[in-house]
């Protein structure tokens, strides 16, 4: 019994020791959290205060991250947060899960080959890059056959006109005034829907053409190549701009962060024979529209045009990160022998083209386009209704699972309804429903569900939406 007894004591006092040393450490040590003890989302709030950079794509007057929900785990269309709460994911995380969070095909490939190769050197070439690319040529029309395999959008874009600034011999580059294409100082530079001031000059030979914007359209509708002078100028423009030395343009087929815009029939096919006329090359970021999102497997199929270049992001990778750059063995040889070097230390990573391999097969192999395409054709119809209903709905826009509506607060103005956009976005997710929202007046709600996302969601997020609608009107009106 009693060495029971000093067992016990020596026990006790190991642990008072224990404590006490651990106090003078966090006393000598401020800046120190002990995570064993970081429970709930409170502490998890605090902690990133102290810790992170405070970093955000969202506009000023919508919810920050700060006071938005912490994630931590989720399945399919459905999210949920630390406190246990649950989201419909209208954005598809950052537009990167549209496949679904956690599809299983990508995460059973993923887990074996992080038993295989994780990673080698990206100077020398791996067996799933190789498959990678054979899968993707399989897919694409010809010209184009040979990829680049990066880490992001922007990577890619920036691998795009990096290849058309060398092929072409010129340094100019065209890119529309509603498009994004990426954060890098060189994507930025061409993303005007993203231009802020304070992040120093803009790159340079890049300039802005105007973006045909249907709704809000300078130039009559009533012809329907009304968007005809509109081309001519934007020519205009970078043949003054770059005399002699354009050497792209670049354009997301349907301008996403610009608010969703339908392209007119005709625009993209009359844009590319005006670049061949110059000898200059187009460039689709079919970083938001390809791979079976609008309804086909790349939106450039449903424009009657093959791009000289095309970059593909977001959801290639089944939310792992991994972006492409594709272009034509003509384009590859002349770049690549003239002796231009591309990539990164994680470039074409065996895991990351593991992902995109599992991703591909998923599209093709579960007609993800006819997936999408009904999906779009649901929601559209939801959304028409409402639109009869309310006023506020200035335009419903979009192809497939990615979605758009313009508000307005008069039809016949069409001032744009950003605070309502704002009170609409704040009302949704506290009560479950995440989207976006865009447009170069904060006025635009995005929505991008994922393939995975059955009728009856579709149902609740509209329920959800249509009450914030209410809400925010009855503020307007006091």
């Amino acid at each position: 019994m009693w060495v029971g007894w000093s067992i016990f004591k020596l026990g006790a006092l190991g642990h008072l020791l224990e404590c006490a040393s651990q106090l003078s450490f966090e006393l000598l040590n401020p800046g120190y959290v002990n995570w064993e003890k970081i429970m709930n989302t409170e502490d998890l709030r605090a902690a990133a205060d102290k810790f992170l950079v405070r970093s955000g794509l969202l506009p000023s007057d919508v919810m920050p991250a700060e006071e938005g929900p912490i994630f931590n785990r989720a399945d399919g269309t459905i999210i949920w947060d630390t406190d246990g709460k649950r989201y419909l994911d209208f954005n598809s995380g950052q537009m990167c899960s549209t496949l679904g969070h956690n599809n299983q095909r990508v995460t059973e490939a993923v887990q074996q080959a992080l038993t295989e190769l994780t990673h080698c050197s990206s100077i020398y070439r791996n067996v799933k890059q190789i498959e990678l690319a054979i899968k993707i040529a399989e897919t694409v029309d010809l010209p184009l056959s040979r990829s680049m395999f990066i880490q992001s959008g922007a990577d890619s874009n920036e691998a795009a006109t990096m290849f058309a600034r060398r092929y072409t011999g010129r340094t100019g580059i065209g890119a529309f005034h509603l498009g994004f294409h990426g954060y890098t100082d060189v994507t930025r530079g061409m993303s005007y829907i993203a231009a802020s001031p304070g992040y120093g000059p803009s790159v340079p030979d890049v300039y802005a053409i105007p973006t045909p914007y249907a709704y809000r359209s300078e130039v009559s509708e009533e012809r329907e190549d009304w968007w005809r002078p509109m081309l001519q100028m934007s020519m205009e423009l970078l043949d003054r701009q770059f005399p002699g030395n354009l050497a792209a343009v670049i354009c997301e087929p349907i301008p996403s962060s610009g608010g969703v815009l339908e392209m007119p029939s005709g625009y993209f096919k009359a844009l590319k024979n005006e670049l061949r006329s110059r000898n200059s090359l187009l460039i689709f970021d079919e970083a938001q529209t390809g791979l079976g999102k609008v309804g086909t497997m790349y939106c450039y199929q449903q424009e009657d045009v093959v791009p000289d270049i095309m970059t593909l992001s977001k959801h290639f990778g089944g939310g792992l990160a991994i972006s492409a750059m594709i272009t034509s063995t003509e384009i590859e040889e002349k770049v690549v022998n003239d002796g231009l070097s591309f990539g990164h230390s994680h470039s074409a990573d065996p895991i990351g083209c593991v992902a995109g391999l599992a991703s591909l097969e998923e599209i093709l192999e579960e007609d993800i386009p006819g997936k999408a395409q009904k999906i779009g054709v649901s929601w559209q119809e939801r959304m028409g209704a409402l639109q009869q209903r309310y006023e506020l709905i200035g335009d419903v826009r979009g192809r497939g699972c990615l979605q758009g509506l313009e508000l307005v607060r008069s039809r016949r103005s069409k001032e744009p309804a950003n605070t309502e956009a704002a009170a609409i976005f704040e009302h949704s997710i506290r009560n479950g429903l995440l989207f976006s929202v865009r447009g170069q007046n904060s006025n635009v709600l995005r929505f991008v569900p994922p393939f995975s996302t059955t009728e009856g969601q579709l149902d609740e997020a509209c329920e959800i939406l249509e009450a914030g609608i209410c809400k925010a009107l009855a503020s307007a009106s006091n």
